[in-house]
């Protein structure tokens, strides 16, 4: 069974930043693409950040362009989303997410498009 776990959580200040971490034991890490989401209180889970198996396709949701990226290690089995000038609406529970597939263009931005999830890390922002 894959089990992803998300760490890199924490309390920071509205400008700065931190950067989360999913890893995973699998062996197939490579051929899966992988996504970020998140979960503030009393909302539903978003999209963040969606990256392909290769890398070669990226999305980044529009409330965090150019504030995160979205990469990943297929040598480590690991996906990082670095988050730069966090600010408060930040506040959230940040997921990672897994799905097989076969094209190495494919990517998920929807929740429904994965079916292995991460524990969640917590990441609060004060301002």
């Amino acid at each position: 069974q894959v089990q992803l776990v998300e760490s890199g959580g924490g309390l920071v200040q509205a400008g700065g930043s931190l950067r989360l971490s999913c890893s995973t034991s699998g062996r197939t890490f490579s051929t899966w693409a992988m996504g970020w989401f998140r979960q503030a209180p009393g909302k539903e889970r978003e999209i963040v950040a969606a990256i392909s198996r290769s890398s070669i396709r990226i999305y980044t949701a529009d409330p965090v362009k150019g504030r995160f990226t979205i990469s990943r290690d297929n040598a480590k089995n690991t996906v990082y989303l670095q988050m730069n000038i966090l600010n408060p609406e930040d506040t959230a529970v940040y997921y990672c997410a897994a799905v097989p597939r076969s094209s190495s263009l494919s990517i998920g931005i929807r929740a429904n498009d994965y079916d292995t999830w991460g524990q969640g890390t917590q990441v609060t922002v004060s301002s």
